[in-house]
């Protein structure tokens, strides 16, 4: 009987790693689901939506402008952010809010992305910590799951802030 209850309690435990294993590498690699918090994002994202974050965008280095994306915080690294990209490598950004009368501009440096939330006027973003490096990227949001009524993709950001080269259209 010993035996008999020790072989199921050894199969179990190693049924257990094998799909911990399994859900391990399919967090890390492939995707995981976040759930968002703060009102920086809206009206795209909102408190407590669930969307699903994809690895394989930042593994490729294919984030784009537009990519509403999870990172590390720069503040915090226990805690994730979700932003959009606003500006790549190379390229010039504003770094001063709508209301301001004159305009500031900075350039992204190499290895870097710049960082907004869609709620300008409620966001601490790339404006108040600058560029972030691309490696404190987890992934790229690609589908949003919850609410059931806005299931779907992601909409294109409200702000307009996302300035289009000439390089981007090729």
């Amino acid at each position: 009987m010993f035996r008999s209850v020790l072989g199921k309690t050894l199969g179990f435990v190693g049924y257990t790693v094998q799909y911990g294993c399994i859900a391990h590498c399919a967090f890390e690699y492939i995707g995981e689901f976040v759930v968002c918090s703060g009102p920086s994002m809206e009206p795209t994202i909102v408190n407590h939506d669930i969307v699903f974050s994809e690895r394989m965008s930042r593994q490729l280095f294919k984030i784009q402008k537009g990519d509403i994306v999870i990172a590390k915080s720069p503040f915090d690294p226990h805690m994730n952010i979700c932003k959009r990209v606003i500006g790549l490598e190379g390229d010039k950004v504003c770094t001063s809010s709508p209301s301001d009368l004159f305009k500031a501009h900075t350039y992204v440096p190499k290895g870097h992305v710049w960082l907004e939330g869609d709620n300008l006027r409620n966001s601490t973003d790339s404006r108040s910590y600058g560029p972030i490096p691309y490696a404190l990227i987890r992934g790229r949001v690609c589908l949003k799951l919850w609410p059931p009524n806005s299931f779907g993709t992601l909409s294109e950001s409200p702000t307009r802030r996302i300035i289009k080269t000439q390089s981007d259209s090729d």
